[in-house]
Formats: structure tokens, sequence, C-alpha cells
């Protein structure tokens, strides 16, 4: 902007006449960004990511497929297409910052649990692979980046959900588990790091997290619990060791 304000001074007398020509071009609904787009002023020259957790910034900037030579004024709903093309991003916003950053917001599809590998069940390797709430393989190498999910025995659509709302109502509970499965016809465990919890399969979120206060309880009164079981309507009952 500062060029722009030096050009039009240099203008001296001319200058009223070359701002209201300027505003005309910014306002102009369409052809305005067109005319700026020639401009090699509004060229973009940087890129901000923001809302990433497990997404890297190059795998956004392979995803716009832009160079220093793409105007500021380019389609942003073309670039929000591709960069929400990717299996880490949930949604995507792309703003202008003037003269020449994009400024891109991404929510991320978050990894819920880790599952095994298809490819190598069958020959029982212990190879395992990040899953969102829908099941879907995320990009996402945990040689590289911190992923403390539960583990689970198989492919899940139950238990993945069940996971999703726990993670996103009680955030604490979730960074307890450690892994869950299906033990019965309609029962599943849950592995905390220090209790088992029993629960019917058809168990919510809510009536999981009602461990929450009995643990907190149990550990005022110093008291070794062995399994916490919540197939009983209303109750919470701890088996102590």
């Amino acid at each position: 902007m500062r060029r722009v304000l030096d050009w039009v001074r240099g203008l001296g007398w001319r200058a009223p006449a070359a701002v209201a020509g300027l505003a005309v071009v910014c306002s102009g609904p369409w052809w305005g960004p067109r005319v700026l787009s020639h401009m090699s002023y509004f060229q973009v020259r940087r890129v901000e990511v923001y809302g990433r957790r497990y997404l890297q910034p190059r795998d956004v900037l392979a995803r716009l497929r832009i160079d220093t030579t793409t105007s500021i004024w380019t389609d942003l709903a073309v670039l929000e297409r591709r960069v929400a093309a990717h299996p880490q991003v949930r949604e995507v916003h792309i703003e202008r910052k003037l003269p020449g950053t994009l400024v891109v917001r991404v929510t991320e599809n978050l990894p819920v649990a880790f599952v095994p590998a298809p490819e190598r069940a069958a020959s029982g390797d212990a190879g395992l692979r990040v899953v969102d709430a829908d099941g879907r393989t995320l990009p996402i190498d945990p040689s590289r980046s911190s992923v403390d999910v539960p583990v689970l025995p198989g492919m899940d659509r139950g238990l993945l959900r069940l996971l999703a709302d726990v993670q996103q109502r009680f955030p604490r509970l979730f960074d307890q588990i450690s892994s869950a499965r299906r033990t019965g016809r309609d029962e599943i465990t849950v592995a905390l790091p220090s209790v088992v919890v029993r629960a019917p399969g058809a168990v919510t979120a809510e009536r999981l997290a009602d461990i929450l206060p009995v643990e907190a309880d149990l550990a005022r009164r110093h008291a070794r619990v062995a399994e916490l079981d919540l197939r009983f309507r209303d109750q919470v009952i701890a088996r102590l060791q």
C-alpha cells in the first residue's frame, strides 16, 4: 500500500483523480480484481496457515498449487476446493490480506483411534493406521507427530462414533482411554490406565463419563479398583482389588 501511496503522491495535482480511479477499480464487482490481478504488486508472496494440528504447512502449499506469479485476486473458491480435498481437512476458509498474503484457516479431521492396517493384519504384522470418526485413514505419520488415541482391534464404526463423541464432549476422559473392544454380544470393554470399564454395547459418551466422579472419589479414599461396571442402569459398580 505504501508503494501505491508513493505513486499517488508522485502524481501531484493529478492525485485526486488517480485516487478516484483506483477506488473505482477496487470497487468493481468483477472487473476490478481482474484489472488488479495484472499488477505485480498484488502477487502472492506469503501464505499463513492457522488452525492446524497435524496438517503440515507444506501439504497446504502443495494443494494450493500457487507460486509467486499467482495474483492475490485469484479465485479463492478454487483454492479452497483444492485444500478441502486433503483427507486431513474437514473445513477450510481462505481470505486475502493485501497486498500479497493468503490466510488459510483450516479445521482438521482429528484422529480418533488406531486400527490395524488391512494389508498387515493378514500377515500378523502389528502395523497400525490412524483413522477419524468416519473410519477414514488420515495421512498422519506417528513417528513424526505425537498421536495419543485409543487402539481398536479392528474397524468398528460404533466404537469410532462413541470415541469421537467422548473426544468432543469429555476430552479429559478421552485422554485416559488406551483401548476399547467388544467383549460380548452387547458389551464393550474400555481400558483406562488403572482400571477396566465394562459397559453395554450401546453406551453413550455421557453415560461413560459417569465414571469420572466415581474415579475421583475412589482416588481420594486410596481404593484400588480392578473394574468399573456400567451395565446396570443408573449405577456405577466398582469392583475392588
